[in-house]
């Protein structure tokens, strides 16, 4: 059987491509994202990762940051001067500090078919589920219980809505 021609085959070298710009993409691949913006802009890809922490006053092993309660105390590595720790970049703890005290928005809703599902069922039908299980517009056929947990749900996230809703058809109620 014949040998493969690729194997003794003398490699050329390709003058077309540029070499600088093939390793700068594939450490580009290689090297991780870093998702916080904050460290992102103070990292330094000539430091490693544990230096890069800690110019930042970061800890890069929380095993060494807490003090242990036995006598052997273990401190991060960082530059110090007289004998206290200095932070050379501590603006990347501000603004970490500063996101962190933001407060959180909820971004969560709900869908605007069930919106618009739910207002359908309690004008038309006030609170009669069984009425409603039965309804054209109850496409995934939903069970009396199913319609009222939805409708549940959209009390919960839009109350204000919900009750300016019903009072209008309580209203009715009580002029007939």
């Amino acid at each position: 059987m014949p040998k493969a021609k690729g194997k003794s085959r003398r490699k050329k070298y390709d003058y077309k491509s540029d070499r600088k710009k093939l390793k700068r993409k594939m450490l580009k691949k290689t090297a991780p994202r870093i998702e916080c913006t904050q460290i992102r802009k103070a990292w330094n890809i000539k430091k490693t990762v544990a230096q890069n922490l800690a110019d930042m006053g970061l800890a890069s092993d929380p095993n060494h940051a807490i003090p242990i309660k036995n006598n052997k105390q273990m401190k991060m590595e960082t530059a110090s001067k007289d004998g206290k720790q200095v932070i050379i970049k501590p603006y990347v703890i501000k603004e970490l500090e500063a996101e962190a005290s933001l407060p959180e928005v909820k971004n969560t809703t709900l869908s605007k078919e069930l919106i618009d599902f739910v207002r359908h069922m309690v004008e038309n039908y006030k609170d009669n589920y069984k009425a409603m299980a039965r309804d054209e517009r109850n496409y995934y056929q939903d069970t009396p219980n199913q319609i009222k947990n939805k409708i549940a749900s959209y009390k919960r996230f839009y109350p204000s809505e919900y009750n300016a809703l019903v009072t209008p058809l309580q209203e009715k109620m009580d002029l007939s």
